[in-house]
């Protein structure tokens, strides 16, 4: 079992109506409780569920097709040019592949943002909707969403404008005072490539992150989505005013052959968390590549980063940029019991030295067996216990077929 810091053997996770009742010795634990059900696994490492704070879950359903190019964002009018129940069947797909890698909660943005959360609730997994935010008139109710979902146990919203050069500075200045009142997070893509500051500068004068600040959009409620081409000046200002950043490593990497500059914003203090990002047509929805990643370009330098950073980012990290660090994110007594099983039994992670730094740098979605989201299983021994994947995976080839051809 993983503690900040420091990793507990012989221990017992006591787990009642979802969330965690006690951490202590498994043979103190035999004596103190009388278990209504025992899931004993001696060779794995229990940690928090992972979270994946940026994703197009959707999109999982565009991978190989003619259509992931042009699949990133609805039409032009704010209607996609396919339904909501193509959007539940790559949202269900998506699920799929983070539970089966260890993730428990997920950020998304997209068009049919309530099937998203529908399907999400439906399946048992924790999510945070995002809910679009655009010029043009859109189909989806931002405000009803966020009031049918304002008490679900499981899924939460925030506001999700695309990024800082698709609003007018009237919008912007709408929803800085909308979220203000409503107590609402915001999250957006913010200096994801340098055509984007260049645009910025061009159109406005100032680099986006500085046209944010101008408009009252700098408050701990953003999460910054990239950050890839932040300079020292933007992350100075980032940390001025509290924001989180979510970064996605291998994305950037792919799209536009940078990194961002992790070590620098952890020496800054700014709350980190890392995700999929956009990619989802070349990548996985699995943290594992970003947490090692992340932790192999930010091991040198004056601020190196180590595996336990690297970690905590996937884990609690999330949870902090998510607003949803009071309730997971770590192994603590009353928090909600998201958990992963990883077993470290495997020649990937053998011999075992160092359980943290081999699990960042030689684990992967193969090694999860367990994962609990409020305390129900809904991986079990590496099979899914909930989501019916025959029919899922079924549904999803023939969509995949129609999209092929171009239907």
């Amino acid at each position: 079992m993983s503690m900040p810091g420091k990793v507990l053997e012989n221990y017992t996770l006591v787990v009642r109506d979802g969330r965690i009742l006690d951490i202590l010795p498994s043979a103190v634990a035999a004596q103190r409780y009388a278990a209504t059900v025992l899931v004993q696994r001696p060779r794995q490492l229990l940690m928090p569920g992972m979270i994946n704070a940026c994703t197009h879950a959707a999109m999982t359903l565009f991978r190989g097709t003619p259509l992931h190019g042009a699949a990133k964002e609805p039409a032009a009018n704010g209607r996609a040019a396919y339904g909501q129940d193509v959007v539940r069947d790559g949202v269900l797909m998506a699920i799929a592949e983070m539970l089966c890698s260890g993730v428990t909660c997920f950020a998304d943005r997209y068009c049919f943002p309530d099937a998203t959360a529908r399907t999400a609730a439906e399946q048992g997994i924790r999510a945070v909707i995002g809910m679009p935010v655009a010029e043009m008139p859109s189909p989806w109710e931002s405000l009803q969403l966020r009031d049918e979902y304002k008490d679900h146990p499981l899924i939460s919203t925030v506001f999700a404008p695309q990024a800082a050069n698709t609003l007018s500075d009237a919008t912007f200045a709408r929803l800085a005072t909308l979220a203000d009142e409503l107590d609402a997070g915001i999250m957006i893509d913010l200096h994801e490539s340098a055509a984007e500051i260049a645009e910025s500068v061009a159109r406005c004068g100032m680099r986006p992150i500085e046209r944010l600040w101008q408009l009252g959009l700098l408050t701990p409620a953003l999460n910054a989505i990239h950050m890839a081409c932040a300079s020292d000046q933007d992350a100075a200002l980032a940390q001025r005013t509290g924001i989180s950043i979510s970064l996605c490593p291998q994305s950037n990497l792919k799209k536009s052959g940078v990194l961002p500059p992790a070590a620098t914003f952890a020496a800054s203090g700014i709350r980190m968390a890392l995700g999929s990002g956009d990619g989802t047509p070349f990548q996985g929805l699995d943290i594992w590549g970003e947490m090692k990643l992340l932790a192999q370009m930010s091991g040198a330098g004056p601020n190196p980063l180590g595996a336990w950073d690297a970690l905590a980012m996937a884990t609690r990290g999330g949870a902090a940029v998510l607003g949803l660090e009071g309730d997971v994110g770590t192994l603590e007594i009353g928090k909600w019991a998201d958990l992963c099983c990883v077993d470290l039994g495997g020649p990937a992670t053998q011999p075992l030295g160092d359980p943290v730094t081999q699990l960042v740098f030689c684990g992967g979605r193969d090694i999860v067996s367990d994962v609990w989201v409020a305390g129900r299983q809904l991986l079990a021994d590496a099979e899914m216990t909930r989501l019916d994947w025959s029919g899922a995976a079924e549904r999803v080839g023939a969509w995949a077929a129609r999209l092929n051809i171009g239907e």
